[in-house]
């Protein structure tokens, strides 16, 4: 969908954000949490949390359900105060600061928001009034973002007529029309098909590309894999990982994978955990890990078993380590 830059927006007359406010440089720590804590009566829900997320790229917040993750972006948005720590989004205090903050933050909630009464460019147009835009900027910069979403031939169409993947491409157009310097995304692709995931993660590729810093929550590894240069994994409130995903896999993962959708019988399983770093089971599939992907294939090969698939070790692999295989509810 986005095979060129994103031009820049010239939304340069917003009322309600003061023109002096300095912006942050590429590689510049944008938000900067330390010791952040939350806690609602006697739960801590959020435990002495670290993070510095740059100017200029997309960082990958995960974790299971309940594990803190959308208290940590309440709080980030201003939306719920801290209940202790630093909290600090363009080098300002989130408690004291927390309207300017707002108004330099675009957010794709993971619930569709958009009027269904409404046409594509009347949901737009009534949350661009939200930031005092004059109208004639707000219509440039409206016809700029349908553009980029590409949705200008739907304009007049009615939201409830759209397919999931047009709402979340319209719902990250209606985030931007602020200009926003911070973009936060929770789950932007849940529940869409495979072409609309892929034309949402180019779109997002083409904002990075503009200078955007992105916040992404998503319970797809592959596309934390894909988008982020930067993660943290948050489990029980507490910061259980963090680096890239590179960097994540060579710190908590084997290097090779093999998995065996096949019962083993003692005999099988003895032969593999001779040769296997670690297994791991989930139902009826057996795990196999290794750094040495030969001597297992090898050893797999021998014991004739039919349902194997041999792959590198990925982000997932690091996520059920570190969190374990069971449902949370």
């Amino acid at each position: 969908m986005v095979s060129r830059d994103i031009p820049i927006l010239t939304m340069l007359s917003k009322t309600n954000v003061d023109a002096q406010t300095p912006t942050c440089s590429v590689g510049d720590a944008l938000i900067r949490c330390k010791g952040l804590c939350k806690s609602f009566g006697k739960l801590t829900v959020v435990h002495d949390l670290n993070l510095a997320i740059r100017a200029g790229t997309c960082f990958g917040l995960l974790g299971p359900n309940g594990a803190g993750k959308s208290t940590t972006l309440r709080m980030i948005l201003g939306q719920s105060p801290p209940s202790d720590g630093v909290l600090e989004v363009f080098g300002k205090d989130i408690r004291r600061h927390g309207r300017d903050i707002r108004a330099r933050t675009g957010v794709v909630p993971q619930a569709d928001t958009l009027d269904p009464d409404f046409s594509v460019i009347e949901n737009i147009t009534i949350y661009a009034r939200y930031f005092g835009l004059r109208p004639d900027v707000m219509q440039h910069e409206i016809e700029e973002l349908l553009n980029l979403v590409e949705l200008s031939d739907r304009r007049h169409s009615r939201v409830s007529t759209l397919s999931g993947g047009m709402k979340r491409r319209l719902t990250i157009a209606r985030a931007l029309v602020n200009d926003p310097e911070l973009l936060v995304l929770d789950e932007p692709t849940t529940g869409l098909d495979p072409q609309a995931r892929h034309l949402v993660w180019a779109l997002i590729h083409g904002l990075k590309r503009s200078g955007k810093t992105i916040i992404l929550t998503t319970h797809y590894l592959e596309e934390a894999e894909r988008l982020c240069d930067n993660l943290v994994l948050i489990d029980h409130g507490h910061a259980v990982a963090r680096g890239s995903t590179k960097e994540l896999i060579a710190t908590h993962c084997e290097k090779a994978v093999v998995e065996i959708r096949d019962t083993l019988n003692p005999l099988q399983k003895q032969a593999i955990e001779h040769v296997a770093t670690r297994l791991e089971y989930s139902g009826d599939t057996t795990y196999a890990y290794t750094s040495d992907s030969t001597r297992l294939a090898t050893a797999i090969d021998d014991l004739k078993l039919e349902q194997v698939l041999h792959r590198h070790a990925t982000l997932e692999d690091v996520f059920l380590r570190l969190t374990g295989r069971g449902i949370r509810d």
